[in-house]
């Protein structure tokens, strides 16, 4: 290799890396832990050394220019060949530090997390955890969450996803309440049944529908506005509530309304933007989900590429 063929600072390479990623200077300094003005001079002494402008401002923020993109994609190479140096020299996740916010439903975010997050600041105490539980898809190029579990599989470019297990779910009540509608034994049974419904709840009907339940408006007496309230009231015994099998199999208070039933099935994926790759926080988290999140959904693990 001719060594002196290479003419830029790294420091400044990973001042535009960041910028980069974060989308401004200001983003980028308070992520590296300093001033801004400093971080402004790194990047425009590289864009010196390297004699091509790598941004151009965009109402407030930064866009990066055709030759920034194009040399995007090596300083990341160089960045994560960086963290790996790092993280090997410690041996340990100890010494990574930052913030990750993941998004899930509420449902995933009251019952998976809490153990995820648990084993998270044990072994790694220096990143910071948020939760954003939410049943709406956060933005995830807007940086509304680091990382989220979804049902469904991310098909933005610039996103990355993994699936990693397989969700199954079913109908749940409580013995009592399935008493006072009589003997369950086939899907049309379910026509005397009352049921626990939703704020929107033509989605839920024609996913109904399409399963081969014969049920309309008339068995949803009481409606939730939230998957954790819907959850609550099956388990007081309101109405037939559905939920993962993970979830309700578990629960000693409620029963499967119709075992024999086929479940519902539905993919669990990460997913996290493109960029966030390099970020060695990041990574450890999305290791940790993607390790136990099979375990406590109660099924086998899905192959799929990390990012």
């Amino acid at each position: 290799m001719d060594w002196r063929s290479v003419k830029f600072d790294w420091n400044r390479a990973r001042a535009f890396l960041v910028t980069a990623e974060e989308g401004s200077l200001s983003a980028a300094a308070r992520a590296l832990g300093m001033a801004q003005p400093t971080l402004g001079r790194q990047v425009t002494a590289l864009e010196e050394e390297l004699g091509v402008a790598l941004f151009e401002r965009v109402g407030r923020g930064l866009a990066l220019t055709k030759a920034g993109t194009q040399l995007l994609a090596h300083v990341r190479a160089m960045g994560e060949a960086a963290s790996a140096m790092s993280l090997s020299a410690s041996g340990q996740a100890n010494s990574v530090e930052g913030h990750v916010a993941i998004t899930a439903s509420e449902i995933y975010a009251q019952w998976l997390l809490p153990p995820i997050l648990r084993r998270l600041r044990q072994d790694a105490p220096g990143i910071t955890l948020e939760v954003v539980a939410s049943n709406a898809i956060r933005d995830l190029k807007r940086r509304e969450a680091d990382i989220a579990i979804r049902n469904t599989r991310p098909d933005q470019p610039d996103l990355i996803g993994k699936l990693v297990a397989q969700d199954r779910g079913t109908f749940y009540a409580t013995p009592a309440c399935l008493a006072r509608f009589g003997p369950i034994q086939t899907k049309e049974d379910l026509a005397k049944a009352e049921f626990i419904g939703f704020e929107d709840q033509a989605p839920f009907l024609s996913a109904l529908a399409k399963f081969g339940v014969p049920v309309d408006e008339t068995n949803f007496p009481v409606l939730a506005t939230t998957h954790t309230a819907h959850w609550a009231l099956a388990q007081a015994g309101v109405g037939i509530g559905v939920g993962p099998c993970g979830l309700g199999d578990s629960d000693p208070e409620l029963r499967r309304v119709l075992p024999t039933l086929p479940e519902f099935e539905y993919p669990v994926w990460l997913v996290a933007h493109r960029e966030l790759r390099t970020s060695p926080r990041v990574r450890i988290v999305w290791d940790m989900l993607a390790d136990m999140l099979p375990g406590l959904l109660g099924v086998s693990g899905a192959a799929g590429a990390p990012p």
